[in-house]
């Protein structure tokens, strides 16, 4: 997983409010019940040390995703008066929470983006005789995304509206177009659903780079929900699957790990392979726990076991935070990706390990 989007949140310094609120529309008088949430929170924030300025900032965005249906929720990030980063969440958080500290409390977010895996839904409706002598029409609609991020902020869609007795020529034209844009999305798979004679059709005249990555899923294929085309159908598609760029870098780890090749495996390694730069990806079998703590400078790289250590890097009053906060600010902030994958795909010393760009006498074994 690429974390660049979570940079805004890193280039001014803390301290920051994080928080994390669940702004589900499928519930009776919703905003009332979010009106609710966020005025515990926001008496939460007032306890921690957040000023007037800084939770008015964050009352102003609080429920704003009025748009978006169904069920969801919100992270928003503020520090100094300014609101910092504000996404929309797939699923509600499992717990409302406000914190306040040092750094960003980055890591839901960052997992409720896990697998991220680009695809293409294609819905295809047609509800007459499956013959091209038949009066009629089949409308196709396309959309690409990042799963599950795009539940809640789906692409831009595409439509199309073909006479059946065409539909067997256009349909090779249209191929081509669902190519391009999966190309262009990087796309791991492309999902089909709808009408079975209009699927097949078109399915059979996709490009065989195409046609190799379809899914054909069954089931209800509304396409006016006003959430991502398929939703339901991509849960079930996707869920245990790892994105392929992620299940690339796995497999890269277990040769380097095989041939003793450029990697750190294990809290110590990986966490001096940080402090030097030399991490490309880190991967974890799961976040770290809130107990788990870092020592931490004002640098990304400044990050470190113990106190000691980094004050002999010559850090002035280094601070204790959450390993996850301090892990993900060094990723961010050097450049390098997050890789989660489950023990029975990879079992990892201590949970850890890393792929590094480089190794040099000084690189910890």
């Amino acid at each position: 997983m690429r974390l660049s989007f979570l940079e805004p949140l890193y280039e001014e310094p803390g301290p920051f409010a994080s928080v994390y609120l669940d702004t589900s529309r499928d519930v009776e008088h919703p905003e009332r019940a979010i009106a609710l949430r966020w005025r515990l929170l926001r008496e939460s924030l007032s306890r921690q040390g957040s000023d007037r300025a800084l939770l008015n900032v964050l009352e102003e965005v609080v429920g704003a995703d009025r748009d978006v249906p169904g069920v969801h929720g919100q992270a928003i990030f503020a520090a100094h008066g300014t609101l910092v980063l504000d996404g929309e969440l797939p699923r509600p958080p499992e717990h409302d929470s406000a914190h306040y500290s040092t750094l960003p409390d980055a890591m839901p977010l960052v997992t409720q983006h896990v697998p991220e895996i680009p695809y293409m839904a294609v819905v295809v409706h047609y509800g007459g005789l499956p013959t091209a002598e038949t009066h009629g029409w089949v409308t196709l609609e396309a959309e690409t995304g990042t799963w599950p991020a795009s539940t809640v902020t789906p692409g831009e869609r595409m439509h199309r509206r073909v006479a059946v007795a065409t539909w067997h020529r256009t349909s090779l034209r249209l191929g081509h177009r669902l190519d391009e844009r999966a190309r262009r999305a990087h796309a791991d798979a492309v999902v089909v659903g709808g009408s079975e004679w209009a699927c097949n059709v078109l399915i059979r005249r996709l490009p065989h780079t195409l046609r190799d990555k379809v899914v054909r899923v069954g089931g209800r294929t509304p396409t006016d929900t006003g959430r991502a085309l398929l939703e339901p159908q991509l849960d079930g598609v996707f869920r245990g699957r790892m994105a392929a760029h992620d299940r690339e870098l796995v497999d890269i780890f277990i040769g380097r790990r095989a041939l003793a090749g450029p990697m750190t495996e294990g809290l110590a390694a990986t966490v001096a392979a940080l402090q030097r730069g030399q991490v490309a990806a880190l991967l974890l079998n799961r976040p770290p726990g809130s107990s788990l703590r870092l020592w931490a400078g004002s640098q990304p790289t400044q990050v470190a076991l113990t106190e000691a250590e980094l004050m002999s890097f010559g850090v002035r009053a280094p601070r204790e935070e959450r390993a996850d906060e301090a892990l993900l600010r060094a990723l961010v902030g050097t450049g390098a990706e997050l890789v989660v994958v489950p023990e029975s795909e990879l079992r990892l010393y201590e949970g850890v390990g890393a792929l590094l760009r480089y190794t040099d006498p000084g690189t910890p074994s």
